[in-house]
């Protein structure tokens, strides 16, 4: 009577599992027991299983040339082209020690790995910066000349991030720092 209830096609895969069940529980109970526990394991191993994040790979964020951007009155500069809005002025306070002059323009990349480089005239630092919470957070601040850079200027060359100031040897960066081209 089992193999026939079991290899019964018009019992549902429910059904099949209940009647089991009874039988274990009734001749059984520690097979039961041992039974239960694989069952809430599959199940749970099932849902688990269906709850790994989306990931979609490979992924390049880099822009292929700089961004140029001025500062309004409140420090924040405003690239469209990206949706991009960010306020200077704390970085500027960084740099040079006042934040109240930010009338220069800022140059900004963004290279494949998704961070942003940004510098300006003037500026003794290359900045590197990821995404957070509504924020862009410094991942690291790349020493490039003592005595300031005179026209900084960035290129997209995948994997690096092109340094351009003047009439200087162009250097290759990434959010590390200098990767060629480097003192």
């Amino acid at each position: 009577m089992r193999s026939f209830l079991i290899h019964t096609p018009l019992l549902s895969i429910f059904d099949r599992v209940f009647f089991i069940q009874i039988v274990l529980i009734t001749y059984h109970p520690g097979v039961f027991m041992k039974f239960l526990m694989f069952t809430t394991l599959a199940l749970l191993m099932g849902l688990l299983a269906g709850c790994n994040p989306l990931s979609l790979k490979p992924a390049d964020f880099g822009w292929p040339v700089e961004s140029v951007l001025k500062a309004d009155s409140k420090g924040m500069v405003q690239e469209n082209r990206y949706q991009l809005s960010f306020n200077v002025r704390p970085m500027f306070f960084a740099e040079t020690g006042d934040s109240s002059n930010v009338s220069v323009s800022v140059r900004v990349i963004r290279d494949r790995a998704g961070y942003y480089f940004i510098s300006a005239p003037g500026f003794k630092h290359v900045y590197v910066f990821g995404t957070g919470d509504g924020a862009l957070t410094l991942e690291s601040k790349i020493l490039i000349s003592e005595s300031g850079m005179t026209s900084p200027a960035f290129n997209a060359r995948p994997p690096h991030v092109q340094l351009l100031n003047g009439s200087d040897k162009p250097r290759m960066l990434t959010k590390s720092g200098i990767q060629e081209g480097g003192k």
